[in-house]
């Protein structure tokens, strides 16, 4: 079952989430900073300490998890705690997707040094991650709902992190409960470097309105 919606005001007022979305950016980039920096030791144990500290005090006052899904002020669905697009969690990018119902969802994107796996590229796995999300959004964009039910990676080629890329995803069939949808990670000359191919269900629970809200994802 999908969490209830709710309001900004319940899971924070705009102003606050505004800076908890400035933090996890600034958390980001800290993130990098560890990946790729070579400082001295006895820098690296003062750092260690000012981060500790740092997080004794966020966690005086600690949410039971992540922000909800809820209706954002301008009345469209978000998940600012998702791990791909929360724009409020750090292990996000964050995703943003342009949607059309014609051409489904597409989403420019740019990795960075902390999602490395082989030299110089993206890992696999954060690879398959976003087009994951990228297909249940074309599923959600196309009217429907469901969840992963299988999904097929192809690697053509290695991903770069520090590059502009281009994620797209769209349904190629329906039939009953079922969806079927690909996707593609590009350059922005349009050579695919990843592509996937996902079927997506919809529960049987979710056809009598017991589901996720128009808009919303599996991911």
């Amino acid at each position: 079952m999908m969490p209830d919606l709710v309001t900004p005001q319940e899971s924070g007022d705009e102003n606050r989430l505004t800076a908890l979305a400035l933090l996890a950016q600034q958390v980001r980039d800290l993130v990098d900073a560890v990946v790729l920096t070579d400082v001295g030791e006895e820098e690296l144990k003062a750092v260690t300490a000012e981060v500790g500290a740092l997080t004794d005090r966020l966690l005086t006052a600690r949410r039971p998890s992540p922000l909800p899904h809820e209706i954002g002020p301008d009345g469209r669905f978000r998940n600012l705690g998702n791990a791909v697009t929360g724009g409020c969690n750090p292990h996000a990018l964050p995703l943003v997707m342009d949607r059309t119902a014609e051409e489904g969802s597409r989403a420019e994107i740019a990795f960075r040094p902390v999602h490395e796996g082989p030299p110089a590229s993206v890992h696999g796995g954060v690879s398959a991650m976003i087009l994951d999300h990228m297909l249940g959004d074309a599923v959600a964009v196309s009217g429907r709902a469901g969840v992963t039910g299988t999904l097929t990676i192809k690697y053509r080629r290695p991903v770069p992190y520090g590059e502009p890329l281009v994620a797209r995803s769209a349904v190629s069939r329906a039939e009953g409960r079922k969806t079927w949808v690909q996707g593609t990670i590009a350059s922005p000359e349009g050579t695919t470097l990843v592509e996937a191919t996902g079927l997506f269900i919809t529960p049987s629970r979710w056809l009598n309105g017991d589901g996720p809200v128009e808009g919303s994802v599996n991911a």
